[in-house]
């Protein structure tokens, strides 16, 4: 594979083109299993524009390459001799081409043979054990019947298709009654073909190829395949003539895993293509102990295995260190800093080349060198101003027993089912608008109560001097001294008269600070490349008056206050040369008053007190307005927030169901609105004091409202009491704390906590539900580890699980969901139990292996130990290495029909 094959602008290095070439394990191939060589055409006289073997030949190859076909295989009726000029042609285009042949059997079903290509040159002896011995016929029937030919096909290391399976000559058209059952449910019989859909067939068929009818039922159904007779270019297009089949090394092998695996390994025209997802391309280390190891990952089901100290874990650990994620767990970060400092070493580089499909499919290359972050680089080689969550957002990677310490936190339980919620966009727009406004409407209630404390502690004086002015008056004082006693009180209107132009100058001053108006948003440059920029470029203009206008009415406006200031301070002249005259008065009557005792000065300082006291009530009584608006404006806000809170819950609580449906029978989630009390406890050890019992019994409220919570917070210590059981002295101190406190508690969120049930009965049994609690360690590992692997396009990264699962989860549990998965999604793991890649039927199997002394030692994956179990090496790899390796291919014969 190359940069351009993967769609790279430029070449990349050396090291990680290298990994590319290495082989990824088993993929799709397009097969046409049924082609005629030229000569059966003249043979049976099908009609065709072609006149020599060479034109047909080369036709017939152009049309295969065109449309993705990979492998052919050549099926002449008895015959292989006319086959070779097409087989060989074949193969030195490109394409992978069986010799083989179509044989029609004594009782008269047709079966494809296919041999690989190192029997080429015994197809004629083969042939001949048929009973074949003249050519003269142009479809001889063989000497064998069916079952004898499955038979005979088995020794010859063949693999063997009942052809057109429906139709004239096939199995189950041809043959009837017990006939019919008999070679149906030989265990032999891995393949059969169809030039369609299993719904086209016909209806006393179509049950048979379902598995429906009784008679004909087998444990485990032949492959069905379309394949159909290819006699000209126009035949390989149809869809009826191909299909795919995922190996590892193209070969009978390969087909007869793929027929025994029919579900992870066949796909029809009419099957789903397999969804695009995320994906790790391929990955290389320069340094440490995995120096010079490359690896080509698989889009489906990677497996690591190897013996201990091999480098299973040291990968897992790179792929989580070159992405930055951080691990969840305490044990678990000490684990992943140990592999990164002790294993890895610092200077080592990791490259990890990786492809979204979302928007659009890209490839960008992860570089990381210890200790460094990480670097994002585009297909072009540019670095960008990228994390690697920005391009592979949603990984998981999870160490060594990091899944157990998962099951410990409910609240990290919830964080799974993020991915299985429909969230609806707009309610987190709201959410973050009324938090913010909450935030707002809590400081401006408590700056207005605090202003109206202020005004009311200064008040609170006013009944006295005004009880001191009454004495005052009584004496004749006031009379005597009522032009100096209003003198203050028109000072004070010139003090007011200043305090309310104040507020239009802060105003005048906002309003030139904010000119001009911003346009670089509209700018040409930032417009440039718009689809309708000539629409758009007024906007610039436009703005520009509106900043000449508001320059304009900002000049008129200072001129106005400079006006105003002028006419006052002419005002205040006027108005200063009566004050003197009164003044001289003042003092005058001040001197006549000392000699007969009296304090006339004193009098004149209380009216001065109370004038300055009696315009607090009108600003209290604005502020008391102020604040009733401010908390009719909360409640409305407070409503929406509990509103807010529902709708993510339900959404929420819709994924759990989701969830229980997808693993029905084998895990049950349940969720709890507002479980987690955390931050609800937090906040209120804000007061201080034992507050363990009482929050230990608001922890024990099924459910609790926070606005009702405040609520009884206001209303005081019995109300707490009566209501929630809280001690007394701990309910005390909670309703004597600040107001500020109690809308704090209103504007908490408390989030939703999981509870995980996983059916511990055996397969086909009545389910026995038991919560995380309840569960041994391997069975809460495993009840989180199918949730991790359902619903998400990002990769699943698992280091070893099966050391917290119970072996009997992993067949009947985790096993058929990862199969299911794998199809949309790519997993990697790391195992030394035998289950996951053989049961799971892996695409890529990666055998680890290290080699040197201690220190100076380093791991090395064999190029013969990167494929699937279709690949000879690597299933005697795992055999050998793996637990249960033997015992795991019995199970998979068992289940699966090996």
């Amino acid at each position: 594979m190359t940069a351009e094959a993967i769609g790279l602008a430029r070449p990349l290095s050396d090291r990680m083109q290298a990994a590319l070439n290495l082989p990824n394990g088993a993929r799709f191939y397009r097969c046409a299993l049924q082609v005629n060589p030229f000569a059966y055409l003249e043979r049976h006289n099908k009609p065709t524009t072609f006149t020599s073997e060479d034109e047909y030949n080369k036709a017939i190859i152009k049309t295969c390459l065109d449309v993705g076909i990979e492998v052919i295989a050549v099926t002449d009726h008895y015959r292989v001799k006319h086959s070779g000029g097409l087989v060989r042609a074949a193969r030195n285009a490109g394409l992978f081409a069986f010799a083989g042949f179509e044989a029609v059997t004594k009782d008269g079903v047709h079966f494809l043979c296919l041999f690989d290509p190192d029997k080429d040159e015994v197809l004629e002896r083969f042939i001949g054990e048929c009973g074949i011995h003249e050519t003269d016929h142009p479809s001889p029937i063989g000497s064998k019947d069916s079952t004898e030919l499955l038979e005979s096909s088995k020794k010859w290391g063949a693999v063997c298709i009942a052809a057109h399976v429906a139709s004239e000559g096939g199995l189950l058209k041809k043959l009837s009654g017990q006939s019919r059952v008999n070679v149906w449910t030989n265990p032999d019989l891995l393949a059969c073909a169809l030039p369609g859909p299993v719904s086209d067939a016909p209806d006393g068929i179509r049950p048979i190829l379902e598995n429906k009818d009784v008679q004909h039922r087998r444990d485990h159904t032949p492959a069905i395949l379309n394949a159909s007779d290819v006699n000209d270019p126009e035949d390989v297009i149809k869809d009826g003539a191909s299909c795919f089949i995922k190996m590892s090394t193209v070969s009978v092998e390969g087909f007869r895993q793929a027929f025994l695996d029919p579900e992870s390994r066949i796909r029809l025209h009419c099957d789903p293509k397999p969804e695009s997802h995320a994906e790790f391309l391929a990955m290389t280390w320069e340094g440490g102990f995995l120096r010079d190891t490359a690896v080509h990952f698989n889009e489906n089901l990677n497996v690591l295995v190897g013996g201990r100290g091999t480098g299973k874990s040291t990968i897992i650990e790179s792929i989580r260190y070159a992405l930055g994620l951080d691990p969840l767990g305490d044990e678990a970060r000490k684990a992943h800093e140990g592999t990164i400092r002790h294993v890895l070493q610092p200077g080592t580089k990791v490259s990890l080349l990786v492809r979204s499909h979302k928007p659009s499919e890209r490839c960008y290359l992860i570089e990381r060198s210890v200790p460094n972050p990480p670097v994002v680089k585009s297909e072009a080689g540019e670095v960008l101003s990228l994390s690697p969550r920005d391009v592979m957002p949603d990984v998981e990677v999870f160490g060594q027993h990091e899944i157990s310490e998962l099951t410990k936190s409910p609240e990290k339980l919830t964080l799974l089912l993020e991915r299985f919620v429909d969230r609806d966009p707009s309610l987190l727009g709201r959410k973050s608008k009324v938090r913010l406004e909450l935030e707002r409407s809590r400081s401006r209630i408590v700056d207005v109560r605090r202003e109206m404390k202020r005004l009311e502690d200064r008040l609170a004086s006013l009944p006295g001097l005004e009880e001191t002015q009454k004495r005052f008056q009584q004496a004749g004082l006031e009379e005597r001294l009522k032009e100096k006693s209003l003198l203050i009180r028109e000072e004070r209107l010139f003090s007011n008269l200043e305090e309310r132009l104040d507020q239009y100058r802060t105003l005048q001053n906002e309003l030139i600070e904010g000119l001009p108006v911003d346009t670089a948003f509209v700018s040409g440059k930032a417009l440039e490349g718009l689809p309708n920029v000539d629409i758009l470029a007024g906007i610039e203009r436009i703005l520009g008056t509106l900043s000449t206008h508001l320059k304009a009415i900002g000049d008129q406006f200072a001129g106005a206050l400079a006006e105003a200031d002028r006419a006052i301070a002419e005002t205040k002249s006027g108005w200063n040369e009566r004050r003197e005259t009164i003044e001289e008065t003042y003092e005058k009557l001040l001197r006549e008053l000392q000699k007969s005792k009296i304090d006339g000065a004193g009098f004149i300082q209380l009216r001065k007190q109370i004038e300055e006291l009696r315009p607090l009530k009108d600003k209290t009584e604005n502020l008391r307005r102020d604040l009733e608006a401010h908390e009719a404006q909360r409640r409305n806000l407070l409503a929406e927030w509990e509103d807010i809170k529902a709708a993510e819950y339900r959404e929420i609580e819709t994924a759990a169901k989701r969830v229980s449906r997808r693993l029905r029978d084998r895990v049950q989630v349940k969720v709890a609105m507002a479980g987690n009390r955390e931050p609800l406890e937090q906040l209120l050890r804000e007061v201080g004091g034992n507050l363990a019992a009482a929050l230990d019994r608001l922890q024990s409220q099924d459910q609790l409202s926070l606005p009702e919570l405040a609520q009884r917070c206001r209303e005081g210590k019995e109300s707490l009491m009566k209501h929630y059981n809280l001690p007394s002295g701990a309910a005390e101190r909670i309703a004597q704390a600040d107001r500020d406190l109690f809308m704090r508690i209103e504007e908490l969120e408390l989030p939703a906590t999981t509870q995980i049930e996983l059916n511990t009965a055996p397969e086909d049994e009545p389910p026995v539900w038991r919560t995380l609690q309840a569960l041994s360690t391997g069975q809460k590992a495993t009840a989180v580890l199918l949730l991790l692997l359902l619903e998400s396009e990002a990769p699943l990264v698992v280091d070893q699980p099966e050391d917290d699962l119970d072996n009997r989860f992993i067949t009947e549990g985790v096993v058929p969901i990862m199969r299911q998965e794998k199809r949309r999604r790519q997993f990697v793991f790391s195992t030394h139990n035998a289950n996951i890649p053989v049961l799971g039927d892996a695409e890529l199997i990666l055998g680890l292996a290290a080699t040197g002394e201690a220190r100076e030692g380093h791991a090395k994956i064999a190029t013969e130990h990167m494929g699937s179990i279709d690949s000879e090496p690597v299933r005697e790899l795992v055999e050998e290495i793996l637990e249960g390796g033997k015992a795991a291919f019995e199970m998979r014969r068992s289940k699966y029909g090996f």
